[in-house]
């Protein structure tokens, strides 16, 4: 069967292994194994990885339907982005000072970005909104759910109306029907996203209530939202790297704290003081 248009790479791959000759199978299995290494390198170079011939790699680019090898470059480099774990395997090991460096190096890189398209102000009005706000909650799913439990703990410290959604066996149209125009959301939307997200942000928007997207990708902002923060998630390895999205939940929760006012010290004094009374560390 030809290959579809919306295939993925792989699906590409997989689709034609029946059809393949013996070297442009041991290819298809390089790259079943690192499928982002055609991104990172020219034909040439790959063919050396591979220990196949470059008219091998023509034949193979060609049989998935690609005009030029560019153009398979281009369509792993989209699949990249979709936050599947395989295509940021790379077949090259790094030495133990390499590998450190590269991570921590690109972890800082990706805060200076993150905050370079970020302003105080912009934090300073989240936080007022989720102060005044009758409700707030918090969405997550998939790894974002992590990310909007640290939240949520974060900034309960000094309201009590925070509510992370959804839940284990909740439906999100249980929810969605209590927010009103009082309300704060937000709503992480880092990658793998789910499918409905942006029917969910829609939906969400209607309702009046004032909305913070938080997302990881390199899409324009969203019409209607009242914030939108972009994360640098890049990494050097299979993994995505969420040190700026932690960086950015923790100022966005220290300002929430620190403009809580008399209130918000109250309650994060009697909370201390009940630390104490229970005995926890």
């Amino acid at each position: 069967m030809p290959p579809k248009k919306n295939d993925t790479f792989l699906a590409r791959i997989k689709g034609n292994l029946h059809e393949m000759h013996p070297t442009e199978r041991r290819l298809a299995d390089f790259l079943l194994s690192f499928p982002g290494e055609l991104a990172s390198y020219t034909a040439t170079e790959l063919a050396q990885l591979a220990g196949v011939s470059n008219a091998t790699v023509s034949r193979f680019i060609k049989k998935l339907g690609y005009e030029s090898y560019d153009e398979a470059r281009r369509h792993v480099r989209t699949d990249q982005k979709t936050g599947a774990a395989i295509y940021l395997l790379g077949s090259k090991t790094k030495n133990p000072d390499e590998l450190i460096n590269a991570h921590i190096n690109q972890a800082k890189d990706n805060i200076d970005h993150t905050f370079s398209m970020t302003n105080l102000k912009e934090i300073d009005q989240l936080a007022e909104t989720i102060l005044a706000a009758r409700r707030v909650w918090v969405i997550g799913f998939r790894t974002s759910f992590s990310f909007a439990n640290y939240f949520q703990w974060q900034i309960l410290q000094v309201i009590e109306g925070v509510s992370v959604i959804p839940q284990q066996g909740e439906t999100l149209a249980e929810h969605i029907a209590g927010i009103s125009s009082e309300d704060c959301v937000v709503f992480l939307g880092l990658q793998r996203q789910v499918s409905g997200n942006i029917q969910l942000l829609n939906l969400i928007q209607s309702t009046g209530a004032r909305t913070a997207f938080i997302s990881d990708g390199n899409e324009e902002r969203k019409k209607g939202l009242d914030w939108h923060f972009h994360c640098r998630t890049a990494a050097p390895g299979p993994l995505f790297n969420h040190a700026s999205l932690i960086a950015l939940l923790h100022l966005i929760a220290v300002r929430v704290i620190e403009l809580a006012g008399p209130t918000g010290r109250k309650r994060l004094a009697m909370i201390e003081s009940l630390h104490e009374t229970l005995g926890d560390i």
